[in-house]
């Protein structure tokens, strides 16, 4: 039986991370996968649904300019968009494979199972030792447990859809939601979202994801809130029929959209003293288990920071820094911003609430009316320092503004801070000094 300084389970962009840091570290590593090399975000997450969003901008300008430089906005192409989106995700798994073996780290294909504190079992064959573990792998789809939840598709199943269906529905009104529903609109298809209660994109101020609902609409996206669905049934012609009280939709695909669930629970951790629940494993400040040579990082990890692959990445440096004695300090997070790659984005980072709030619609200033933008809002929070403490931004520029604003936060700049900057102009990041 081989052992090893460190196995790490999970060949995600966590999990990746920390093999090659340890690795370089001088440790002798391992590193077991048993689905894709590289994880969701590069394979079916976050990078694909950058690549379709991409092509939604680029119609979202043309119509913004339709009749202003523009005669025809054309919708997207999912046949060929899609052939192009797989050009990034087909290379990655073999890549990342690659990539471990190159550096002399030893990887596993399989399904890895405790058996004892210190000891695994692949696919039920091969044992492996080693002095510490780091479990990294991820989340999953979570569906309604309902009559007809055998006909619910995931976002992954979405993203890797041939033919994009005439309509569409989508249960839940969180980030993933509210991203698919955009990428589809702009291909043509009709779009429903439902929803059990009326509060879409909880996290954020409700305000801003109204007005973003208000946006979508705009757009032709149908928007069903305190719809409770009880069963979905598919008829005689093969659509499908979602059922609540006083409520009837029928459509040609339904995306289940949810939430997402710890994969924790396959992995005998019982046998190891490790505690987890839905939502992940149990970890303290320096990210151990109720195992001490056990960590967990990323998205597999039962704490409340949005699971964003950043996060993960972050996580990964902290746990190797442990392992190899750079550091002994507790886990510290820097500000995480987050950003729904909507039709307009939304986007926020820090306090949502301070001492002083300045909230704007700069629809008309010239950085979105260049572009005739339907709608553009920012929201600053301050403390009792006028130092900026967090913003909530709605716009096509939301984006790349938010990590100009945490950026802003980190440094505890006040107003006359951020003029004494000089920005390029006219820019998103030129109206900072006019903001608040």
């Amino acid at each position: 039986m081989e052992k090893f300084d460190t196995i790490v389970i999970g060949a995600g962009p966590a999990g990746l991370a920390a093999a090659h840091k340890l690795k370089s570290s001088g440790q002798k590593v391992a590193i077991i996968e048993n689905n894709l090399w590289g994880g969701t975000c590069p394979n079916r997450g976050c990078d694909p649904k950058r690549v379709l969003i991409g092509a939604v901008e680029t119609r979202d300008r043309l119509a913004q300019l339709q009749g202003k430089g523009f005669d025809e906005v054309p919708y997207v192409n999912w046949k060929e968009l899609e052939a192009f989106k797989e050009t990034f995700t087909k290379p990655v798994s073999q890549g990342s494979r690659n990539g471990i073996v190159k550096s002399d780290i030893t990887a596993v294909d399989g399904q890895p199972k405790f058996v004892s504190k210190d000891e695994i079992v692949v696919n039920g064959q091969t044992h492996y030792q080693a002095d510490k573990f780091i479990i990294a792998t991820g989340q999953r789809p979570s569906y309604l447990n309902i009559p007809g939840k055998e006909h619910l598709l995931s976002s992954t199943d979405f993203l890797s859809l041939k033919k994009m269906p005439a309509d569409i529905t989508i249960i839940g009104a969180g980030y993933i939601a509210f991203e698919l529903a955009t990428i589809a609109n702009a291909t043509g298809a009709k779009v429903h979202i439902v929803h059990h209660n009326d509060h879409p994109l909880k996290e954020f101020n409700e305000n801003y994801a109204l007005e973003l609902v208000k946006q979508l609409e705009n757009k032709g996206v149908d928007f069903n809130f305190n719809i409770d669905t009880k069963t979905i049934e598919q008829d005689s012609e093969g659509k499908y029929v979602i059922k609540a009280d006083n409520f009837e939709l029928t459509t040609d695909l339904i995306i289940g959209a949810t939430g997402r669930i710890a994969n924790a629970d396959f992995l005998d951790l019982e046998k190891a003293g490790v505690e987890y629940t839905r939502h992940g494993v149990k970890v303290n400040a320096k990210l151990q288990s109720t195992n001490n040579n056990i960590y967990a990082i990323g998205d597999v990890v039962d704490t409340k920071q949005p699971k964003l692959t950043p996060v993960g990445g972050f996580e990964a440096n902290y746990v190797a820094d442990i392992l190899t004695g750079k550091t002994d300090k507790d886990l510290e997070l820097p500000l995480i911003p987050t950003v729904v790659y909507g039709s307009p984005k939304l986007a926020k980072v820090g306090a949502q609430d301070g001492a002083k709030v300045v909230d704007q619609d700069v629809t008309s200033w010239f950085t979105y009316s260049h572009t005739n933008e339907p709608k553009a809002k920012v929201r600053i929070v301050l403390n009792d320092k006028s130092e900026i403490i967090g913003a909530t931004l709605l716009s096509n520029e939301a984006d790349t503004l938010i990590n100009l604003l945490t950026m802003a936060i980190k440094k505890h700049m006040t107003h006359s801070d951020v003029v004494k900057e000089i920005m390029a102009y006219p820019t998103a990041a030129s109206d900072l000094e006019y903001l608040f």
